[in-house]
């Protein structure tokens, strides 16, 4: 068997406490012509032998073989046999402090390079970028929400991802807060509470928790999580907590817990603005072997807004569409598409408005929605009030909240290019023509 051979030349190259720390613990899960398969104990062990033993292991393949073979590390269902004899403290690795780490399932594209940055998330991601390196220049403690489909998993996932690849001695916990309440809840039952409060207390240098809104009146698990927060905040510990509610909004959660979770950096993840759609449909189209023109992508950004995953799912729809027909996408199959995914009576809304007069203006979003009292930007910004009142049935509020005011601004607004259109034949021109392109885009 090549890898008794391998180990046989290993033993003899390196000392006899390496082999039999590192070098012993490995099993051989697969072995045939292109492929060498090991597997380690657990994610950690693995990535410690592919930094510092693949090279070695991969050259006594070919020792032993007379050709090279590819060689993967895989984590094995289970520890060789001859494991126990290690001892279990010496398949930990040296730099690895007591307590491994508990990590829910990742999923393979949720990374960094796969998440694209835009005006509606690029705190969220720069700071979660910075806590994924160790960088606390946002700080260590960091409250992510958003609405879903808008990112708050992919980028927790992302500093998942980035720990486990760079710092695998990172004790990294991340689990939901249903999770973490079940097993609090299996502690209380099974007299276990101090191993629980031990592991997150003293065996965690990272914590991340999704979903923190599911512990709504649940008194106890917010009890036993503010105060793990107290004291990993208070030792310099990195944490991430996630929620679909905005802290201020949280019903049903003690003060103390609410004012704990947000101790850090508060960094709300909003619907992408046109740019960054256009950019994740040219990326998703593209990834998934799609070619769409311009025209077709713009369509696409205009009217599929808000949940990214209505824009994956669209997608979707127009490859399936396209591969049935046997034909290219054009215009009309994918406003067929669209129109299936999302409805008619939801094509128009407020941000689509806003965005469209955005691009038309050559204004930025953020530039909308700042104090900025400048005519280049005050204009272009009645003019979105006016038509998101015109076109759709969304409340004076909620106009206002897209570009931070109140109702009373939205009123003043709709007077105001109502009368600038009454007295002003170019700027009536310059309505009539953004009517056109929304009528157009319905």
């Amino acid at each position: 068997m090549l890898w008794d051979e391998v180990k046989q030349s290993l033993r003899e190259a390196l000392s006899e406490s390496e082999y039999g720390l590192w070098i012993k613990p490995l099993s051989c899960l697969r072995e045939d012509t292109e492929l060498l398969e090991l597997g380690g104990p657990d994610r950690f062990f693995c990535a410690w032998i592919r930094d510092r033993y693949l090279e070695i292991i991969s050259r006594q393949v070919v020792a032993a073989r007379g050709s090279s073979v590819e060689v993967k590390l895989s984590v094995a269902a289970a520890p060789a046999a001859a494991d126990s004899a290690c001892g279990k403290g010496q398949l930990r690795l040296p730099t690895m402090p007591v307590g491994g780490s508990r990590i829910r399932s990742l999923h393979p594209r949720y990374v960094f390079d796969e998440f694209m940055v835009g005006e509606s998330n690029m705190l969220a991601q720069s700071a979660c970028e910075a806590l994924a390196g160790g960088d606390d220049s946002y700080g260590t403690c960091l409250y992510l929400n958003s609405s879903t489909g808008l990112g708050k998993s992919h980028l927790t996932q992302a500093v998942a991802h980035r720990i486990i690849n760079t710092s695998p001695a990172t004790r990294l916990h991340y689990l939901t807060a249903q999770q973490f309440s079940a097993e609090m809840v299996k502690g209380i039952r099974g007299n276990t509470m101090d191993q629980f409060k031990n592991k997150y207390l003293h065996h965690c240098d990272m914590l991340l928790v999704e979903d923190v809104q599911t512990l709504t009146g649940k008194t106890k698990t917010q009890e036993e999580l503010n105060e793990i927060l107290d004291y990993l905040i208070k030792s310099g510990k990195r944490v991430i907590l996630t929620s679909a509610v905005e802290p201020q909004t949280l019903e049903g959660i003690d003060s103390e817990f609410r004012s704990r979770m947000t101790a850090g950096l508060v960094a709300r993840i909003k619907a992408p603005d046109l740019a960054t759609r256009v950019n994740i449909i040219q990326h998703k189209a593209a990834g998934s072997g799609l070619e769409l023109d311009d025209e077709l992508v713009d369509y696409l950004a205009r009217h599929v807004s808000g949940d990214v995953r209505r824009i994956e799912s669209a997608l979707i729809g127009i490859k399936a569409k396209s591969r049935l027909m046997g034909i290219v996408p054009d215009l009309c199959m994918v406003k067929e598409v669209v129109r299936g995914l999302i409805g008619l009576s939801q094509e128009l809304s407020a941000v689509m408005i806003r965005d469209l007069v955005s691009d038309q203006f050559k204004v930025s979003v953020g530039d909308l929605q700042s104090r900025s009292r400048k005519k280049a930007i005050t204009f272009p910004r009645q003019v979105a009030m006016y038509l998101s009142r015109k076109y759709t049935d969304e409340s004076l509020a909620d106009i206002g909240q897209l570009y931070n005011r109140d109702h009373s601004t939205v009123l003043y607004a709709i007077r105001k290019v109502t009368e600038k259109m009454a007295r002003n034949a170019c700027v009536r021109g310059q309505v009539n023509m953004l009517c056109s392109k929304l009528k157009e885009n319905s």
